[in-house]
């Protein structure tokens, strides 16, 4: 199995993803680190990625090609300029493209409210993630 994890500037939200993935889902998972800049990559590949990929044109050619099961992420991945303008268009439009199950992470920093995701915490978010993984993508 495939997981990609996107995430930018110290990719805290992707590291966090990463060491549960690896805590929670016994089976071999392989994870792939995007990051939209070096620090965020080193961060992901550190917290377990087997592989980090950095920048714009190299996120766009990986999910252009790849196969892969699942892409986690913050909201901010799937709007143009977000987390701090690091997201370009072109990148939402490939996540948008891929043939795959995205995982998308409401924060509200990014001016973006998904009624009914107030009171909820990223601890109780991930593990709604990692409860669907095994139940969706693990056979």
């Amino acid at each position: 199995m495939k997981i990609a994890v996107i995430d930018a500037q110290g990719a805290g939200l992707g590291q966090t993803v990463i060491k549960r993935i690896r805590k929670e889902i016994p089976k071999e998972i392989y994870i792939i680190g995007l990051g939209t800049n070096t620090i965020a990559t080193s961060n992901m590949v550190r917290a377990g990625a087997n592989v980090g990929i950095t920048g714009e044109k190299a996120i766009c050619s990986f999910c252009d090609r790849q196969n892969i099961n699942c892409i986690i992420g913050p909201i901010g991945v799937i709007c143009n300029g977000g987390i701090n303008s690091e997201i370009p268009a072109s990148i939402t439009q490939y996540i948008f493209q891929m043939d795959c199950i995205k995982y998308i992470i409401p924060l509200r920093n990014h001016n973006v409210f998904i009624p009914g995701t107030r009171n909820l915490e990223i601890k109780e978010i991930i593990n709604e993630i990692i409860i669907d993984i095994k139940e969706t993508l693990i056979i």
